[in-house]
């Protein structure tokens, strides 16, 4: 996934077995692993059904979920948008980034799951990416490994995105939006529950002056123009808030809110209009 994973507890539990639960991720979901079977469902041709394993269809059946619940504001299908601009495996190209900033359906609406059967079809040319969802989903997974080894309490990572388990509550840092640099905006204590954070301030672009963010508006196949700072988002699961905070970047603050509440998260916004809806200690 590009990063490294991390898990703090006082339980014995085989490193091995953790790590094997992130490679299994990585193999399924992962767009530069030409041998993934993300990439098997990428290169398969719209109308034919693609067995896939049973990891990568929870995270697709999650993906289009919340892209339903969101009215289309997080959509896994926009990898062709994320590969043009360079945020993929390969460079940016002004050829590819203007063929991506055309009127698209959301993946919701293009791509078709059997689940009884662990398999998809796309109905449409679809470039599925997964990496606001996939490795929320993989600190799942840790939990999960550590779970079925006896594991009661602990903390789990990849990357911005956290978890943790048992009665414990474990000081997690939200870091202040800066660029190029380290620090602590706020501190909460973590319960028994996911936190992840989606921000503009370590991967991007600068074109003619201008910072463009990582993240791509669904409406446009472009960086968001004038998102927030950065969002911080509770759940009861990682994928959930690896997912949310990606929606929270695209919405605007009023439909931000009522989605969180509708959907039982808490949300932190820092930027030029900061909002917040839950507990977050400070």
């Amino acid at each position: 996934m590009g990063t490294r994973w991390q898990a703090l507890t006082q339980d014995p539990v085989p490193q091995e077995a953790l790590q094997a639960a992130v490679e299994e991720i990585d193999a399924q979901m992962s767009l530069w692993r030409a041998d993934s079977d993300l990439c098997r469902l990428n290169a398969a041709a719209p109308g034919v059904w693609v067995d896939l394993p049973a990891h990568l269809m929870t995270v697709l059946e999650a993906g289009l979920g919340i892209g339903r619940a969101s009215g289309g504001a997080f959509d896994i299908g926009l990898g062709d948008a994320v590969a043009a601009w360079g945020f993929g495996p390969g460079a940016a190209s002004e050829a590819a980034i203007r063929a991506a900033r055309h009127a698209r359906s959301p993946a919701h609406e293009l791509l078709e799951l059997d689940p009884a059967r662990g398999r998809a079809m796309k109905h449409a040319p679809l470039s599925v990416d997964l990496n606001g969802i996939a490795k929320g989903y993989g600190v799942d997974r840790l939990t999960e490994v550590a779970k079925a080894h006896g594991v009661t309490s602990g903390l789990f990572a990849i990357d911005g995105e956290l978890r943790a388990i048992g009665p414990r509550a474990f000081p997690v840092a939200v870091e202040a939006p800066l660029v190029g640099h380290r620090a602590a905006h706020s501190l909460l204590g973590l319960t028994d529950a996911a936190v992840a954070t989606s921000g503009t301030y370590r991967h991007f672009v600068t074109v003619q002056g201008r910072r463009l963010s990582h993240l791509i508006d669904p409406a446009t196949g472009a960086p968001l123009l004038n998102p927030p700072d950065q969002v911080t988002v509770l759940a009861k699961d990682c994928m959930s808030a690896d997912a949310w905070a990606k929606v929270f970047m695209v919405l605007p603050q009023d439909r931000a809110l009522t989605l969180a509440a509708l959907n039982g998260v808490s949300v932190l916004s820092l930027g030029a209009r900061p909002y917040a809806t839950g507990v977050f200690a400070a």
